[in-house]
């Protein structure tokens, strides 16, 4: 005899009907806040100091030493919390992480602007870079909960351009803020940075969500291949420190850290120190970089899920080694927008692949915490150039040596790069 048909409840059809629309929604959701973050994490809390640096050394009388030991401790701060921030999202959940750095991030930039000595600079600005640390490396490993292996490029790329987003906003406007605040400018220029770190991270806090689950859907569909979850039952905790894979990751990660910050805190400072760019016509130039850079992180994290991690990580580096090189070996205003296309084409793009690689490696679970680890080795080089590289300028009265010393290290990159060997498999 058969059995009459079990009726459902009126609720569970619309959960089947509309769950996957509110997957798609949770999604986008993650992404505008997690793009903010980002955007506030180093667009502001990092790349901020670039535009508002030749101001600053005369406001307080710093020489590029100096103002290369500042930008140090800033780095330094972001290495401290590299790993722990991501061990700590793993454990605790990313959006409690996140914004309490951006909190600490955003309070430290108000106390930035306030000061009136070396000492006290570099104090605040190594705030900054442990409240950068906390939030950026999370976010980036968030999306490993939230997108499968085959859009986890293309997703950490939609982040990353939180950056791009800033350097738009900032390079016209800080120019004309220290314009109208004379010697007060790049004091106010500080107290407005914070101000929207602070507003992110309460954005942050209010609409972050740790996994899909958080919002009672179900996970995303890992490696239909089971690598995904073989990598989760192999890699505990402390195997994730001792995979031989992420140490690969993070070595490749070193020459980015290194060579970018190089290009990127002396940028608008050589323009105007050596190239003969009036602050305005630098920032404009800056501005460039931002709005190229907008898609360079969505088109590279989908290339790398097309032809693979390390193919795509070796091609960005060999752009960066051009970029730099023409920085360091002419004056050209051709040559100069030349050398600001190239890295705004490629600009977030390798901490995007490198997010989407952390995932594929480990799983979304521990994600953040191989993201975090392998970020340390981004952040030694990070910590590391800044003052090498003002300190070469001071020894020798030029930025532009510095620079043929960043395009050297992007090409031991390229070199990695070529070395690293991933399988890319999944669907969403």
């Amino acid at each position: 005899m058969s059995q009459p048909a079990r009726k459902l409840p009126p609720e569970a059809g619309y959960r089947v009907l509309f769950a996957p629309h509110r997957r798609i929604q949770h999604r986008w959701v993650m992404l505008i806040v997690g793009t903010m973050v980002v955007g506030a994490a180093l667009g502001l809390a990092r790349f901020g100091y670039s535009t508002v640096l030749p101001a600053m050394q005369e406001g307080i009388g710093l020489d590029n030493t100096q103002a290369g030991v500042i930008a140090t401790a800033n780095l330094f701060g972001y290495l401290m919390l590299a790993a722990i921030g991501g061990a700590l999202a793993s454990r605790l959940g990313p959006r409690v992480v996140i914004a309490a750095g951006l909190t600490l991030a955003g309070l430290s930039m108000l106390l930035t602007g306030m000061v009136s000595s070396f000492a006290g600079a570099t104090f605040w600005r190594l705030l900054t870079g442990i409240g950068s640390g906390a939030s950026y490396v999370p976010v980036m490993g968030l999306m490993a909960a939230w997108f499968s292996a085959r859009r986890r490029g293309l997703a950490a790329g939609i982040l990353v351009s939180g950056s791009s987003f800033v350097l738009i906003v900032i390079g016209p406007s800080v120019p004309a803020v220290l314009n109208a605040y004379g010697d007060m400018g790049w004091r106010v220029c500080w107290w407005g940075f914070g101000t929207l770190v602070l507003i992110i991270a309460m954005i942050a806090a209010l609409l972050l969500r740790n996994c899909p689950e958080d919002c009672g859907l179900r996970p995303v569909v890992e490696d239909t291949s089971g690598n995904g979850e073989r990598a989760r039952a192999g890699l505990k905790w402390g195997a994730v420190y001792r995979a031989r894979s992420v140490w690969h990751l993070g070595a490749v990660y070193f020459p980015h850290g290194f060579s970018y910050i190089i290009y990127l805190t002396f940028f608008v400072a050589i323009l105007v120190q050596e190239a003969g760019y009036t602050e305005a016509a630098a920032g404009n130039l800056f501005m460039l970089v931002g709005w190229l850079s907008l898609a360079c992180g969505i088109i590279w994290g989908h290339v790398s899920d097309v032809l693979g991690r390390g193919p795509a990580l070796m091609i960005v580096y060999l752009i960066h080694v051009v970029a730099f090189a023409i920085f360091g070996l002419t004056a050209s205003p051709v040559a100069l927008t030349i050398s600001a296309i190239l890295f705004g084409l490629t600009a977030w793009s390798i901490p995007a692949i490198m997010s989407a690689a952390s995932g594929d490696i480990v799983g979304p679970k521990l994600a953040p915490a191989a993201l975090g680890f392998a970020t340390l080795f981004f952040g030694v080089g990070q910590a590391a150039a800044p003052t090498v590289a003002g300190a070469v300028a001071d020894a020798v009265g030029s930025l532009r040596l510095a620079m043929l010393l960043a395009a050297g290290v992007a090409l031991m990159g390229a070199i990695g790069a070529a070395t690293l060997r991933m399988k890319v498999q999944g669907r969403t």
